[in-house]
């Protein structure tokens, strides 16, 4: 019985996060009401507070659902068989990938990612944290094969992350879209020049 009521709690909170995803991409984040969120579920104001404590911690699970899917395809990339300086590559362009595609096609959800880095909520902090130690495994990869000198492979992807922070951040790719240089190659280029052996 217990299994079976954990389970539905778990989808509700599944619903309320859809539900809230689907209303921020289409009226924005700050605008969607726990009142919008609840009437589109049929449920109560107070029943959709019996999952989440605030709005606040709804629009960070929406975030965090977002964030995951970078993190996903970034997984991907360090796990497959490729060698580091190309894993490097793929990462920062994955990253860059996804970031620009929100831009372009989910400018609500885009803000509310903009927001999420800006006002340095938990879910970007972390999203950034699992980044750069995804980033350093690569590193260290390529350290331990020869293919970047040795040294602090968790300093290496602070550094590149650092140096790839305009394909990185939300705000700051809005902000440098217009500037054509360095692009993302020259800066990856840049970074694996700085890592070789």
């Amino acid at each position: 019985m217990r299994n079976l009521n954990e389970d539905k709690e778990k989808d509700t909170r599944r619903s309320i996060i859809e539900v809230a995803e689907r209303l921020s991409r289409q009226i924005g984040f700050q605008k969607t009401t726990v009142a919008d969120i609840a009437r589109e579920l049929r449920m109560s104001p107070a029943n959709i507070y019996r999952f989440f404590t605030s709005k606040s911690e709804i629009n960070e699970a929406v975030c965090q659902q977002i964030l995951r899917e970078v993190e996903a395809s970034v997984e991907a990339i360090a796990a497959s068989s490729a060698p580091a300086g190309q894993k490097l590559r793929g990462i920062i362009t994955a990253i860059e990938r996804h970031n620009a595609q929100r831009l372009i096609s989910d400018q609500k959800l885009h803000e509310m990612v903009e927001a999420a880095v800006s006002e340095n909520w938990s879910v970007a902090r972390q999203h950034f944290l699992d980044l750069q130690k995804t980033l350093a495994q690569v590193i260290e990869k390529g350290m331990a094969s020869g293919e970047f000198h040795s040294g602090d492979a968790d300093l290496g992807s602070i550094l590149v992350f650092s140096a790839c922070i305009r394909f990185c951040h939300p705000r700051l790719m809005a902000e440098c879209a217009q500037d054509p240089e360095p692009t993302i190659d020259q800066m990856v280029d840049f970074c694996l020049a700085a890592l070789a052996r």
